[in-house]
């Protein structure tokens, strides 16, 4: 087994701050680790690195740490690589080949850096469960393959070997369970491998649809299917999804890549594995096309897909990005996430319900993409009498519905005189256009704020309001693991992510 190509991996990571879009977070270290898939290159896993601003390997036993930076990454797949400059990091190395899929009951062993020691450690198990779970970094459903062998915090990004050859990462193991883990597959590692070399920040498309099962046989004899057709209902079309525009609300779909769907909701993956029926969209990439087979009003109907990249109202999993945000007259916006969201404790019960339940029912239309919020309120006098209406969500500026942040900041910006805020609530915000610019810069003065907005909504002519910030002493860095949550960030009640 080459142990020599496993490695450790250090990371310094410095997360925004969602409370106060303008800054992010302290520094924070931790560990993981990683295996040499080709010449000074690594694989890992992506949350091992995501945010990250320094990363350095180790080789075992190796004395000294080597400077390492990201040149490809899928969040999605929770898979990241790595590469190294020094050329005498290879000195020694047997680069292992990747593998195929493992089968059930294929004994497989674990090799990584898990907490409570600095050698390398090695666990053997079984692989026990194969099909599409919960990937907690990306909350993206993917093909995951389950062992018995414990993975740890400091195990992510480490290899699974069986017969000499790689064949998953390590990523996550189960919180209510002894010794049982999961790994990233070779076809979800291939895919991101072929993937990164044209877009570095790979993404993993999705249907966008809503399906029910068919199981009932007056429902299948309603939709006008055959006593040897099976498929899924088809309830909702995300706008802007792979399907929108082809595949239709009632429709039934009945094969997907040439392989037959169940009534419920599963295909026999390769042959061998029964799992859900999007499982195959893993190893495929934005822009590939895909074949469906669909029931339409008694018509069978055969589609080529483009496949699109997730689309949602409110972002889920969010790294290596800022928040969008925008300051007027003191009154703070960005945009809806549920990483705005994680900053309440136990958000999922105590964060604003009007949040909670776009987050979990809105979806994109032709005229909104975004949710602009109302997220705090630096006091002044220019907003006085407005303490109270944060933490609502914004309906319109000037009676004009708003579609995205860009568009927000454009209608108020376009304002002559004055501007007028609609709340959720319908509660009216007006204020002086002329009297806010003449207060920004005192406000950002007072909040220790250095621009009006994030980098991404800067013009690109004219100017901002900036306030030249005077340099305050560093924080000191405080060295915590990966798998500590962020402050209000749920846990995941069955899977964890582990480094």
């Amino acid at each position: 087994m080459p142990h020599s190509a496993v490695v450790r991996i250090y990371a310094t990571q410095q997360e925004p701050d969602y409370d106060s879009p303008w800054q992010a977070r302290s520094p924070a270290s931790s560990t993981g680790s990683g295996v040499i898939i080709k010449p000074r290159q690594i694989l890992t896993s992506a949350h091992v690195v995501a945010d990250a601003t320094f990363i350095q390997v180790q080789r075992i036993s190796a004395p000294n740490k080597v400077v390492a930076k990201v040149v490809g990454i899928c969040h999605d797949a929770d898979l990241a690589l790595l590469e190294v400059e020094e050329q005498s990091f290879m000195r020694g190395v047997k680069v292992p080949k990747l593998g195929d899929l493992p089968s059930r009951r294929d004994r497989v062993a674990v090799i990584g850096f898990p907490v409570g020691g600095d050698e390398v450690s090695i666990t053997e198990g079984v692989v026990s469960r194969i099909e599409v779970q919960r990937y907690t970094h990306s909350q993206r459903h993917l093909l995951a393959v389950t062992v018995d062998a414990a993975i740890n915090h400091g195990n992510s990004g480490g290899p699974v070997f069986r017969n000499g050859k790689v064949v998953g990462i390590a990523f996550q193991g189960l919180n209510d369970a002894d010794g049982i883990g999961e790994m990233v597959p070779p076809p979800l590692i291939k895919n991101f491998l072929a993937g990164i070399k044209t877009t570095p920040h790979m993404k993993l498309p999705t249907l966008g649809v809503t399906t029910q099962n068919v199981e009932n046989p007056m429902l299948r004899e309603r939709l006008g299917m055959r006593a040897n057709e099976s498929g899924v209902l088809v309830l909702k079309v995300e706008f802007g999804s792979s399907c929108w525009g082809q595949v239709k609300e009632g429709d039934t779909l009945l094969k997907i890549g040439g392989t037959k769907i169940a009534n419920n909701c599963t295909i026999n993956y390769r042959k061998k594995h029964r799992t859900r029926f999007d499982v195959m969209l893993g190893e495929k990439r934005v822009g590939d096309t895909l074949p469906l087979h669909v029931l339409r009003d008694g018509k069978r109907l055969s589609l080529d897909l483009e496949l699109k990249e997730k689309v949602e109202l409110v972002p889920r999993a969010q790294y290596d990005v800022t928040p969008s945000f925008y300051i007027f007259g003191g009154l703070v916006f960005q945009v809806l996430c549920r990483d705005y969201l994680a900053t309440w404790d136990n958000w999922w019960e105590k964060a604003p319900k009007e949040f909670l339940h776009i987050y979990y029912s809105g979806s994109v239309t032709p005229t909104q993409r975004e949710t602009i919020i109302l997220c705090q309120i630096l006091a002044d006098e220019v907003n006085v009498g407005y303490e109270g209406l944060y933490s609502e969500s914004i309906a319109s500026v000037n009676g004009k519905k708003v579609r995205d942040m860009k568009h927000f900041v454009s209608l108020i910006e376009g304002s002559k005189r004055t501007v007028e805020l609609r709340t959720s609530s319908n509660s009216l915000i007006v204020l002086n256009v002329d009297e806010v610019h003449k207060r920004t810069p005192a406000i950002l003065d007072r909040y220790r704020i250095e621009r009006d907005r994030s980098l991404d909504l800067l013009p690109a002519e004219g100017k901002v309001a900036t306030k030249a910030i005077k340099p305050r002493k560093k924080a000191a860095t405080k060295k915590t693991g990966k798998d500590k949550a962020k402050p209000g960030q749920k846990k995941r009640s069955t899977l964890r992510a582990s480094n």
